[in-house]
């Protein structure tokens, strides 16, 4: 659409004014049309480009979809090393219900956690604060961003009811790369519970090649999920272990 404006001189003022209401407007619009909300991707024929549309946002800790202030559920998704995004369509929306609000946290993975995982938890503070309903905070974290979500267990300090799900996450010993360091957590806090979900070593194509099975940690008082070698009639591998959990989670109300 092409909209032709004479010299603003020679324009009322409220004329200027209802253009640039006009044009804001049909950016915002335009905007919108293109932002990831959750009920508009498509997990299936076009879930690529709707991987990418979700995989495109800006980082930081990104909502899918508005919310009233009255949700009681606080759904947090954090993805792995080179996400193309599409894998976790069918997830959130198997997991999102009317009561709860759903996000997407877009991080730097081509870097150390740490630092995003700072930004996470402070962040989440923030938006804890925007709903003063909310009764439990889930928290999701496939492959590398199961290792940023375990992460935050041990000193986790937030007084709302938490669960923290790693998703085919090499968490099971401490290892160092280029300076950055992670150690397995050795207890679990007090409203706190952490989920360890294992996919089949042999059948993962991120671990199979490894000889001992990285998603292995023994944690006293975790509790740990070894997923089926199939699913839907097809093998159960790296990136398809979400939807299976998502299936065992079911809505969250």
């Amino acid at each position: 659409m092409i909209f032709f404006i004479p010299s603003l001189s020679c324009l009322p003022l409220k004329y200027i004014i209802f253009t640039t209401i006009l044009l804001t407007s049909l950016a915002f619009a335009q905007e919108e049309k293109g932002y990831p909300w959750l009920e508009s991707l498509d997990p299936g024929e076009g879930y690529k480009e709707s991987g990418h549309r979700l995989s495109a946002l800006a980082f930081g800790l990104n909502p899918l979809e508005k919310f009233n202030g009255e949700e009681e559920v606080l759904l947090v998704s954090v993805h792995g090393s080179r996400s193309e995004g599409y894998e976790w369509i069918y997830p959130l929306q198997t997991l999102d219900t009317e009561n709860s609000a759903t996000f997407f946290y877009k991080w730097d993975d081509s870097k150390c956690y740490i630092n995003s995982a700072k930004k996470l938890s402070f962040n989440l503070s923030k938006e804890i604060k925007k709903l003063p309903s909310l009764k439990r905070l889930v928290i999701i974290g496939h492959s590398y961003g199961g290792v940023l979500v375990t992460s935050l267990v041990e000193n986790w300090k937030n007084n709302l009811p938490t669960e923290i799900h790693s998703i085919a996450g090499p968490i099971g010993s401490a290892f160092s790369r280029n300076a950055c360091t992670f150690n397995p957590p050795e207890r679990i806090p007090n409203k706190l519970t952490f989920y360890q979900w294992k996919t089949q070593h042999h059948l993962d194509v991120a671990f199979k090649r490894l000889k001992n099975d990285p998603q292995d940690l023994n944690l006293l008082g975790s509790k740990t999920t070894r997923l089926p070698e199939s699913y839907r009639g097809r093998r159960l591998g790296h990136n398809w272990s979400i939807s299976w959990v998502a299936d065992k989670l079911g809505p969250l109300n």
